[in-house]
C-alpha cells in the first residue's frame, strides 16, 4: 500500500494556498494499520473500532497530540476501510461434504415440489428473550398539524420466547409464549401444532435445527406417539435453510 501526500484526498488543503498537509502519509498509514488490527490484540477492550476510539489511538501511540475523529473517517473512506462494519463468515474447518449438499438438497426439494393433500411443512424454531413494554397510556392517531404520539412511560412484563411454525405453502403461523424454553415448552407447542392441523394432515414435516432441545428425551417420546409429525433438521451452521427465520426479521 503506497502513502503519499498526492494520494491522501481530502486530508491537505488545495494548492496554491501555502499551507502544508495536516496530517503527514505517517498518520494515515497508522490510521490503517490500527483499522486492520483487532483492538485486544493491542491491549483495549473493545468488540470494534470506530474513529473516535482510532483517534484515541493515535493519540495514546504518540502518533499525534491531537486528531480529530472526523480526520480519521476521511482517511479511512480513501482507504475504503470501515472496521466498525461486521460480516460473518465461518471456518474452513466446518466441513461443506456431499453429505451437507444432500441435506441441503432434501430441503429444497421438500420446499418446492408439489404436496399432496395430506401433507404439509412447517418450519420451526423459538425467538428468545422478547420483553413485552406495554404504553401507560393509548398511542393517539396522526391529526393535521400532530404526528402520531406514543405514551413515553411503558410497563416491564418481564421476558417471553416466542415458538412459532411457519407454514411454506400457506405463510400461516402457528405460535405460542412461554415464560421458559425447554423440551417441555416445545413439547406443549408441538401439542398445539397437533390440536390446530387437521387430522386429515397424515403428514407433517417440521423443519427445524439441530439444537438439544429439540432431539431430547421427552420431545423423542413425544413423537413416538404422534407418528404424523416427522422432523427434518438442516445441517449444522445452516440456518439459513429455516424459512421461520426471514419471517422472524420481518416481525423483528
Amino acid at each position: 500500500m503506497q502513502f503519499n501526500e498526492m494520494r491522501l484526498e481530502g486530508l491537505m488543503d488545495r494548492p496554491g494556498r501555502g499551507r502544508k498537509p495536516v496530517f503527514s502519509p505517517l498518520v494515515a498509514m497508522n490510521v490503517v494499520k490500527i483499522a486492520c488490527e483487532r483492538p485486544d490484540q493491542i491491549g483495549r477492550s473493545l468488540s470494534q473500532w470506530d474513529c473516535r476510539e482510532i483517534a484515541r489511538q493515535l493519540v495514546r501511540d504518540g502518533v499525534v497530540e491531537k486528531i480529530s475523529p472526523e480526520s480519521v473517517r476521511k482517511i479511512l473512506r480513501h482507504h475504503r476501510l470501515k472496521p466498525w462494519r461486521q460480516k460473518m463468515w465461518l471456518s474452513a474447518k466446518v466441513p461443506r461434504d456431499a453429505a451437507f449438499a444432500n441435506q441441503v438438497q432434501q430441503i429444497c426439494e421438500l420446499y418446492t415440489r408439489t404436496l399432496t393433500d395430506n401433507q404439509i411443512v412447517l418450519c420451526l424454531d423459538e425467538m428468545t428473550n422478547l420483553q413485552p413494554r406495554p404504553r401507560k397510556s393509548p398511542t393517539l392517531a396522526s391529526r393535521p398539524g400532530f404526528p402520531t404520539r406514543v405514551e413515553h412511560e411503558y410497563s416491564r412484563c418481564g421476558a417471553l420466547n416466542l415458538f412459532a411454525a411457519f407454514g411454506t405453502r400457506t405463510g400461516k403461523v402457528y405460535e405460542m409464549t412461554a415464560e421458559r424454553k425447554r423440551q417441555q415448552e416445545l413439547v406443549a407447542f408441538l401439542e398445539q401444532l397437533d390440536r390446530e392441523i387437521p387430522a386429515s394432515k397424515t403428514k407433517v414435516y417440521i423443519v427445524l435445527d439441530n439444537v438439544r432441545m429439540h432431539k431430547g428425551k421427552e420431545v423423542q417420546a413425544w413423537l413416538s406417539k404422534h407418528p404424523r409429525f416427522v422432523f427434518v433438521h438442516p445441517p449444522v451452521h445452516c440456518s439459513w435453510m429455516n424459512q421461520v427465520e426471514q419471517w422472524f426479521g420481518i416481525l423483528k
